[in-house]
């Protein structure tokens, strides 16, 4: 897990919004419904009835969490930039048999409508389960890729990325091929669960007959507003992730990020790589270390996120400063240390991760982790030096297990009446 995270709190700038027709509160299609008119019969404590009126519940207008709203259309596709989603689901699929370019172009036709009107705090174009008819945007994120094998079942080899060739095996993987890859990646986020759940049985429902799901995996992180102030969430191992990451208003942060306009090929101009991993920590092992040890395999200070070396959570990690004894303040395995990108030729991605928790184990160890998802122009300059870095000699690697893994090219953003990879299906 790099330490190249994504700033974790929502801020103005870190997601789109769209303003409100109703002055600013929000309020979507979907109209909140309010709940006024309610009566109540409280029983005494020796079973003796006593009636008593409740109040009218009072109709509230959706809040700021409920109205955020990001845009369907844009140069880049939804999903990548915008701030950490509460709940999450990431999801592969695989064409069904006999179906091809054809039934792909339609499917994606279908998806880049329901994406569309959800992101938009709208009902389903059909069969809408209402799931989320009170709700408004709770900004809904939901973002298409293609795999490896997609352009095999489709015909169209010749369009398929170098990037996207497959990533090399790490002494560290211990994957599971059924949860592995795809011909088409889903990733669907929202900051409320019902949001995001109706979002993925929308998508679930259009695949028809056309596809199949292969895997999906669901994640979490914190809600926006669960703390006093915006700061770096924290993972299952309780340390703030994502100090480091790449962000927006860096001047080289489009060229680290997304395909340039004039890349090749020509339909992933504006797009990206993301790289999926589904990644166990050994939640009872970390945890019978001492905070001490802890942050010593991080290198960096539990409570705050500040380097070992001193500081803040953004000062620079010195990493020649020693101990009276002559040992690196900053551990030589230290994870923080490895990662740095100038100790990987520059390298550097986009994490835009969610937590998992999927119950127990029969040995009654939790299922739990990371849903690790990074974002780069080039996987092979982004993702794969930091890994094999990794692979050599991270301390962290004692307590995590990589148990998943896909790479998958996502296009550019839809402009207004196109959907998501038309340039390649119809190209």
């Amino acid at each position: 897990m790099p330490d190249q995270s994504l700033p974790q709190a929502r801020t103005p700038e870190s997601a789109v919004r769209e303003p409100a027709a109703d002055g600013g509160r929000g309020i979507s299609r979907r109209a909140l419904i309010g709940t006024a008119g309610a009566t109540g019969l409280v029983l005494g404590a020796a079973g003796a009835a006593v009636g008593y009126a409740a109040a009218p519940a009072q109709a509230t207008p959706l809040t700021s969490v409920g109205s955020d709203r990001a845009m369907f259309h844009g140069k880049h596709q939804p999903g990548i930039t915008e701030g950490l989603q509460a709940r999450g689901h990431l999801v592969a699929f695989d064409l069904a048999a006999g179906a091809g370019r054809k039934e792909a172009a339609a499917l994606l036709r279908r998806w880049s409508a329901t994406a569309e009107r959800l992101m938009a705090g709208e009902a389903a174009p059909h069969d809408d389960t209402d799931v989320a008819r009170d709700a408004g945007p709770s900004a809904l994120t939901i973002t298409f890729g293609f795999g490896h094998s997609f352009f095999g079942r489709t015909g169209l080899e010749k369009q398929r990325p170098g990037a996207l060739d497959p990533l090399p095996d790490f002494s560290s993987d211990q994957l599971d091929k059924r949860r592995s890859d795809g011909d088409l990646w889903v990733q669907i986020g929202a900051d409320d669960a019902l949001v995001a759940f109706h979002a993925l049985r929308a998508i679930q429902k259009d695949a028809g007959s056309a596809a199949r799901v292969r895997w999906q995996m669901n994640g979490f992180n914190r809600t926006p507003g669960a703390t006093a102030h915006p700061m770096t969430a924290r993972n299952l191992m309780g340390q703030l992730d994502g100090t480091r990451n790449p962000k927006p208003a860096d001047a080289d942060f489009d060229k680290r990020i997304f395909v340039p306009a004039s890349g090749e090929p020509a339909w992933m101009a504006n797009g990206s790589y993301a790289v999926v991993r589904r990644i166990r920590m050994l939640l009872d092992d970390w945890e019978k270390l001492s905070q001490t040890a802890q942050e010593a395999v991080i290198g960096r200070r539990k409570a705050d996120g500040a380097p070992l070396s001193g500081g803040s959570e953004t000062t620079p990690m010195d990493l020649e400063k020693a101990d009276p004894k002559g040992e690196y303040v900053v551990p030589i395995n230290a994870h923080a240390r490895i990662t740095r990108p100038d100790r990987n030729g520059g390298a550097a991605m986009l994490r835009r991760p969610f937590s998992y928790h999927d119950g127990i184990d029969t040995d009654g160890t939790p299922d739990a982790g990371l849903l690790f998802v990074c974002w780069q122009a080039d996987p092979l300059r982004g993702f794969v030096p930091v890994q094999r870095k990794l692979d050599r000699g991270d301390a962290l690697s004692t307590y995590i297990r990589h148990e998943s893994s896909g790479l998958f090219a996502v296009p550019g953003g839809a402009a207004e009446g196109e959907y998501v990879g038309q340039r390649l299906l119809e190209g």
